[in-house]
């Protein structure tokens, strides 16, 4: 029974989720946003930790409608944690797109803003890049970013790849420690920022960061 009143609650999230986007009055329930976190993330720890064990009498259409609920609330979500990056100075340059499978560590120093790619476990990059830490985006670059790929936001695409040799060895996140992952914990989130920001300072970037951040792809 719990686990039907927890799948219960996670459907009707979905849907809330997906009307939001199209209905600026937010239900009133919506309202409470750390009583909300607290019952969904609580929620979403019963549902995997039954694992396979899913009630066996659900129908191919109920899958379907679950899934298909839950890929609206993922997208939500998605679109919210892009928000840490918005609004960082200079305002002449566009957020850089994020890639999938990785993710963007981004910081401003004196105006300019630099973002450093990096890929998942088990992914690589297609273009070369040991040399090429970070792309940029000031009024030297026209506000544009210098990218690899033409006249663009796309800094990097992240390839399933066995093995990782296109970037430097600290352009990728630890194994079983993916962006999400290494997002959701502030000490390593922190670690992947600050070890971005020397690296800036060693090629001889000086100034105070602003507005650092780390999105995922």
């Amino acid at each position: 029974m719990a686990l039907r009143e927890t799948l219960f609650w996670l459907f009707s999230l979905a849907v809330l989720s997906s009307s939001a986007a199209s209905d600026e009055t937010l239900p009133q329930n919506c309202s409470s946003q750390d009583q909300l976190f607290e019952r969904l993330s609580a929620d979403l720890k019963v549902v995997v930790e039954c694992g396979e064990n899913l009630p066996s009498h659900w129908n191919t259409q109920q899958t379907a409608a679950l899934l298909h609920s839950m890929r609206n609330l993922t997208d939500t979500l998605h679109k919210h944690q892009l928000k840490e990056c918005q609004d960082a100075e200079p305002n002449n340059c566009p957020a850089a797109e994020v890639h999938d499978n990785g993710g963007l560590a981004c910081v401003t120093i004196n105006n300019k803003r630099y973002c450093k790619p990096l890929c998942n476990y088990g992914y690589d990059f297609d273009f070369l890049r040991r040399s090429r830490l970070y792309d940029e985006c000031s009024e030297q670059t026209r506000y544009k970013w210098d990218t690899q790929y033409i006249g663009g936001k796309r800094l990097a695409v992240c390839n399933e790849n066995s093995i990782q040799v296109a970037g430097a060895k600290t352009a990728y996140f630890s194994k079983d420690q993916d962006c999400l992952t290494t997002k959701k914990s502030s000490q390593l989130k922190n670690s992947i920022i600050e070890g971005f920001i020397a690296e800036l300072k060693n090629q001889g970037i000086q100034g105070e960061p602003l507005f650092a951040c780390l999105v995922c792809g």
